[in-house]
């Protein structure tokens, strides 16, 4: 299993994973030509990508979705809620599936969890290579850490894991307060500290890579994410790498058993 992130933040999303040669995408937060630039990055051709499986509608996730399984014969996942209000999506023939369920394919199985968020359907998936075992968790727009994503969570050796905003940060920002609100809210998004409760709370010896995904670009900083979920593993044994994803820099890849390997390699996109 490799996973890499093409850029996570408010201005796209997308994370690419790969068991033996297959490879699918989460979330299409960006147009065509932006993901095929960052594809290339790292030697990947758009049109050996099978499938996009998307989180929910909003924008910064569905952007190139149906433009992409248009030019490059990608299959669409996503559930009902999140089809029938995606704009992106209105002309492409998705393959519905409801959260919760299972699908199954040749060299990997993808599990999907309903998350809590405020979007029609929203889901996070966990995505298991069938030859290793090996299991990346996937879990951003999260408004707090539900006891289904708890479960879903457990025993994997990846998580790539929302950490959007510094609550002080937040509170004082630029934001107005009904922003604030919905951003701090249950159906919102996690925090850098209640992102750190959930991390510490899924440490066992598998979990080899920690990705912070979806850092505000006007609430929270890298380094700041990066101290504080530092300090909430200080007492754990969780002895992998700890990494914050950029919006636009493609970092990776992320392996299982490579704890201590090399540091993942970051792709500097040209200005």
């Amino acid at each position: 299993m490799k996973l890499w992130m093409l850029g996570s933040g408010s201005r796209g999303n997308a994370v690419l994973v790969e068991c033996d040669g297959a490879r699918i995408l989460i979330d299409a937060g960006f147009g065509t030509r932006t993901l095929a630039g960052r594809l290339k990055l790292i030697g990947v051709p758009p049109s050996s990508i099978e499938a996009c499986f998307v989180t929910h509608e909003h924008t910064d996730h569905v952007k190139g979705a149906g433009a992409a399984a248009k030019r490059w014969g990608w299959t669409i996942y996503a559930t009902r809620g999140t089809t029938a209000n995606s704009r992106q999506l209105a002309q492409t023939n998705v393959r519905a599936f409801r959260p919760g369920r299972t699908l199954e394919f040749e060299r990997m199985v993808v599990d999907t969890t309903p998350t809590p968020h405020d979007a029609a359907e929203s889901v996070g998936f966990v995505v298991t290579s069938r030859s290793t075992g090996a299991r990346a968790a996937l879990f951003y727009d999260i408004g707090h850490a539900s006891s289904q994503i708890r479960a879903a969570c457990r025993h994997v050796d990846i998580l790539v894991l929302e950490s959007n905003h510094d609550d002080d940060m937040l509170r004082n920002g630029p934001y107005p307060k009904w922003l604030q609100a919905r951003i701090a809210s249950d159906t919102g998004h996690l925090s850098n500290r209640c992102s750190g409760f959930l991390a510490r709370e899924l440490v066992t010896r598998d979990l080899n890579h920690i990705v912070l995904a979806h850092l505000s670009e006007k609430n929270n900083r890298p380094g700041v994410a990066l101290a504080a979920m530092r300090a909430a593993l200080g007492r754990t044994r969780f002895r992998g790498r700890l990494t914050a994803a950029k919006q636009d820099s493609v970092v990776g890849p992320f392996t299982p058993g490579a704890a201590r390997a090399e540091p993942p390699m970051q792709f500097n996109l040209p200005l």
